[in-house]
C-alpha cells in the first residue's frame, strides 16, 4: 500500500495542474493582505457598521494577523473546492483519458486497494493545500500586521476573543477545513469513476457543491426543516464555531471554551459519513467497472 501510495503522490505532484492550487492560493491570499494593509480602516468600518458612530473604535488593534487570517478564512474557503475538484477529479478519469486505467488495473493489486491509495494520496493533497493555506494567512498574516485580541462579528453582536487564546482555535479551524474540503474531494472522486475524462467531474463536483451551498443559504423555513440538515454544505463551514466562545455574566469571552460544541461534532460526523458512503460508492463502481481505456 505504501509503494502504491508512493506512486499515486508522484502522480499528483508531476502534474502543473497541481500547483496551479497553490499558486491561486499564495495570489488571493497577497492579493487580500495588501488591500487590508492599506485600507483595512474602510473594512473595519463597514463590518462594525452604525457602531463606529457611538463608540471609539481602535483600528491599529483590531487590524492584526489574526483578525486578517479570520477575513481571508471566509473569503477563501468557499472558493477552495475548485481546486480540490480539479486533482481529485482527476484521479480515475485521467487514468482512463491518457489509456492508462488498463493497464494500472490489470497490476497484482485489489482494484480496492489501488483506489484507496488514490483517495489516501487525494487526502494528503488536500491536507498540503491546507497546510499551505495556514502557513500564507495566518503566519504571513502575523508577520505583516503583529497579533492582538481578535474581534469577531456574529450575527446579532460583536465578540473579543483575546490574543493568548486565539491559536488554538486556528488550528482547530483548519483542521475541521481539512475534513469539510476532504468531503469534495470525496465526491470528485466518486464522480471520476463515472467519466472517461476530468472535465466531467470537475465541472459536475463544483456544480454540485454551487447547488448545495445556494440551498443551505437559503432562508425557507421547508428547506430549514428538511433539505438543509443533511446537505454536507451546511456544515462545512462549521470550523466558525471555534471561534465562539462562552461567555460570562458581564459579556466577557470565557478563555479556552467554546459556545456550541456539539454543533461542531455533529457536523464533523455528518462529513464523516459523507466520505464514507462517496468512497465506498466510488470502490463499488470501480470494482464493477468494465474497464476499456
Amino acid at each position: 500500500m505504501w509503494q502504491l501510495l508512493q506512486i499515486e503522490l508522484l502522480k499528483i505532484f508531476r502534474k502543473p495542474r497541481t500547483y496551479i492550487s497553490f499558486g491561486a492560493i499564495a495570489a488571493m491570499v497577497i492579493i487580500i493582505q495588501i488591500a487590508l494593509k492599506f485600507d483595512g480602516q474602510s473594512y473595519i468600518e463597514f463590518l462594525t457598521g452604525s457602531l463606529k458612530d457611538s463608540l471609539e473604535i481602535p483600528y491599529t488593534n483590531i487590524l492584526n494577523g489574526y483578525f486578517v487570517c479570520f477575513i481571508i478564512l471566509n473569503l477563501l474557503l468557499i472558493h477552495i473546492p475548485l481546486l480540490i475538484a480539479l486533482v481529485a477529479g482527476d484521479s480515475i478519469a485521467g487514468e482512463a483519458n491518457m489509456g492508462t486505467l488498463r493497464l494500472i488495473a490489470s497490476k497484482p493489486v485489489s482494484r480496492t486497494g489501488l483506489m484507496l491509495a488514490k483517495f489516501m494520496a487525494t487526502i494528503i493533497y488536500t491536507a498540503l493545500l491546507l497546510i499551505w493555506l495556514a502557513f500564507i494567512s495566518l503566519l504571513i498574516s502575523i508577520l505583516i500586521f503583529g497579533t492582538n485580541d481578535i474581534l469577531i462579528a456574529r450575527n446579532d453582536a460583536l465578540e473579543i476573543i483575546q490574543r493568548n487564546d486565539v491559536l488554538w482555535r486556528y488550528m482547530a479551524a483548519f483542521a475541521f477545513a481539512t475534513l469539510a474540503l476532504t468531503t469534495v474531494a470525496a465526491l470528485a472522486f466518486l464522480l471520476s469513476v463515472f467519466a472517461d475524462n476530468s472535465v466531467g467531474p470537475i465541472v459536475s463536483t463544483i456544480s454540485i457543491v454551487i447547488v448545495f451551498t445556494i440551498l443551505s443559504e437559503m432562508q425557507i423555513p421547508l428547506y430549514d426543516r428538511t433539505i438543509k440538515p443533511f446537505l454536507f454544505t451546511s456544515h462545512m463551514l462549521a470550523w466558525k464555531g471555534f471561534f465562539y466562545s462562552k461567555v460570562d455574566s458581564g459579556g466577557s469571552s470565557l478563555p479556552g471554551t467554546i459556545e456550541n460544541i456539539r454543533a461542531i461534532g455533529k457536523s464533523s460526523l455528518i462529513l464523516v459519513l459523507y466520505i464514507i458512503g462517496f468512497v465506498s460508492a466510488a470502490i463499488y463502481a470501480f470494482n464493477k467497472k468494465d474497464i476499456l481505456s
